[in-house]
């Protein structure tokens, strides 16, 4: 049998966490703007991006940053949703599209900083070309980045997508497989991970480069920047593009001195979007 006292102060514990996390969070029209702007962010390359302007360029511009690392990036938009951050650094348009439709989260862009481009890796061919006849391509497994997965194969003329699909793609919109491909899918982040056990894999730019993977000279085939519209921004809560707190870092976000970070850093693996 539960003790009464035992509950009722887990209940009020609760309560206290709950109002606790609402004050710290931008959401809502009564939070306090003069605390730390909290953010979330996938840590490689989002955290170590922030965690450089927290470290140089911050404390002169009079803001008070705490970076708070997500693994899952799934977790980012319900946590700047219910106001537990204050704003995320992760995604692109077309993943934040689908999530606001898919989970009625009113998460908005702020400013984009930087493209983390797409890529084919293997660790058994050294070229597309010399992919064989049946091989197995891990994909990852939510719609948009599976979309954007067959899209870079669709673009490098190993695979031929429908006309018209967008960024709802599936295999099951394949039209033309001349080596018979079959698709591996799985979550984003397990994809360098299968790279032993499968022919080839659709690595995200974030987890190739935490695997060790230079997307720039390893990739078999890579995303164009040009006129790519899967550029990461920094994105809060409809209503609070305005929090002064955002409004600075967007700036420091797209400074020169972000900009050379990125280039000296990723060497062409992640590329400043401004």
């Amino acid at each position: 049998m539960r003790n009464p006292a035992k509950l009722t102060t887990a209940v009020l514990a609760a309560g206290a966490l709950t109002f606790g996390l609402s004050a710290c969070g931008s959401s809502g029209s009564a939070s306090d703007t003069s605390g730390p702007l909290v953010v979330a962010a996938s840590p490689t390359p989002h955290a170590e991006i922030l965690d450089y302007v927290k470290e140089h360029l911050a404390k002169k511009a009079g803001l008070d940053l705490e970076v708070k690392e997500f693994s899952d990036y799934t977790t980012q938009n319900p946590a700047t949703e219910d106001g537990s951050v204050d704003a995320n650094y992760f995604q692109n348009q077309p993943y934040l599209d689908d999530f606001n439709k898919k989970r009625g989260t009113h998460i908005v862009p702020v400013v984009t900083v930087h493209l983390e481009p797409l890529g084919l890796y293997s660790h058994k061919v050294k070229s597309a070309d010399a992919l064989k006849s049946g091989a197995t391509i891990a994909v990852p497994n939510d719609s948009v980045n599976e979309a954007r997965a067959l899209k870079l194969l669709d673009t490098n003329g190993i695979i031929t997508l429908k006309d018209g699909v967008g960024n709802e793609a599936t295999p099951a919109d394949i039209t033309k497989n001349p080596k018979n491909l079959k698709f591996k899918e799985l979550e984003a982040a397990q994809t360098p991970r299968s790279l032993d056990d499968v022919d080839a894999a659709v690595v995200n730019g974030n987890y190739a480069i935490e695997a060790d993977l230079k997307p720039a000279s390893d990739a078999l085939v890579l995303e164009s920047a040009k006129n790519n519209p899967y550029g990461n921004f920094l994105a809060v809560k409809e209503g609070n593009e305005d929090d002064p707190r955002v409004k600075k870092l967007a700036k420091l976000l797209t400074s020169a001195e972000v900009k050379k970070f990125i280039e000296d850093k990723y060497a062409g693996s992640v590329i400043a979007s401004f």
